[in-house]
């Protein structure tokens, strides 16, 4: 990509891809396409190809997606299959149709079988059965890489996927409906801290293990991969470190500075005991984690902070 190079970057006002636009422009691209849900509705197959038909972009980054917590892919798997098939067939059909060259996919490390070998190499794709609490999602995500993969090798098109374990940071959803861990865990603390609640109740055991990767380090790695990564095969991001749910709840209560106790309902699900993802190939290419989870963790709960004290509505 040159600087002047048009990128339209799908779902930039979410977590990720807002952090990617961040990126992007910190590093000199001064030409970035961005639509919202209201503008565009990527559900919306004709939409999508008159959008990209006009606007002919140089690269996409396929950000957008119907993201949530266990609680959320257990009671909708529905809709986090249906959603995110409808936007990913309809981004990348259309850059196809509309002779888009480069592309990137943003899948998720949940992909993988729920009882695969740690860490997890690219190669154990498809070797067995997914994790059920989030299976309508992984079912989504590996269509989503395995069209970009055979785009890739059947029309010679540079259409790349990653794969980025569990996600926090700026812009993270705190809805304790649909929220993921360490925003859960954020919100479930901050307000037990100010209520003056004795405990604060966690889902599962506490003995499964997550990574965890802040969102501004993943943006880092995809304008890495965008940069310098061109194979059908998709690649694994993230942090190579992961830890027991109990201790990720345990750092979010010392940065908090909540004093109550955590109580662990073992009637709610785990979700996959463990999912660490091994990330040798980018880092032989030269990509590298940089953010550890404490000082990311301080960065995002600051972020939180501040929205509450300029009265924007995090939950």
């Amino acid at each position: 990509m040159e600087k002047n190079s048009k990128i339209y970057v799908a779902g930039h006002r979410g977590m990720v891809g807002s952090a990617i636009v961040r990126k992007l422009e910190s590093e000199g691209y001064g030409c970035i396409v961005k639509k919202t849900s209201k503008e565009l509705d990527l559900k919306n197959q004709f939409k999508t190809e008159e959008f990209l038909a006009i606007e002919r972009p140089e690269c996409v980054i396929l950000a957008a997606a119907k993201v949530g917590g266990i609680g959320a892919n257990i009671n909708q798997p529905a809709e986090f299959l249906m959603e995110n098939l409808q936007i990913q067939t309809n981004v990348i059909n259309s850059s196809f149709k509309n002779g888009i060259k480069k592309l990137v996919f943003l899948g998720s490390s949940c992909i993988y079988p729920t009882n695969a070998k740690q860490p997890l190499k690219e190669e154990y794709l498809l070797t067995g059965k997914l994790e059920p609490t989030n299976e309508g999602y992984a079912i989504a995500k590996i269509a989503g890489l395995k069209a970009c993969e055979y785009y890739n090798k059947e029309y010679r098109l540079d259409y790349v996927s990653i794969m980025p374990p569990n996600l926090y940071g700026i812009n993270d959803n705190f809805n304790p409906d649909d929220s993921h861990i360490v925003a859960a865990l954020i919100r479930k603390m901050h307000h037990a801290k100010l209520n003056n609640k004795a405990y604060v109740e966690i889902w599962g055991s506490g003995s499964q293990y997550r990574e965890l990767m802040n969102v501004d380090d993943m943006a880092d790695a995809v304008v890495f991969v965008m940069e310098n990564y061109n194979k059908a095969e998709f690649i694994n991001i993230g942090t190579g470190i992961d830890a027991t749910v109990k201790e990720i709840a345990e750092t979010v209560k010392r940065v908090i500075e909540y004093n109550g106790n955590l109580v662990f309902d073992i009637s709610k699900p785990d979700g996959m005991h463990r999912k660490v993802l091994d990330t040798t190939k980018i880092n032989e290419l030269g990509w590298k984690s940089k953010i550890e989870f404490e000082e990311g963790l301080k960065s995002t709960y600051e972020w939180y902070l501040n929205q509450i004290n300029i009265g924007r509505e995090v939950i």
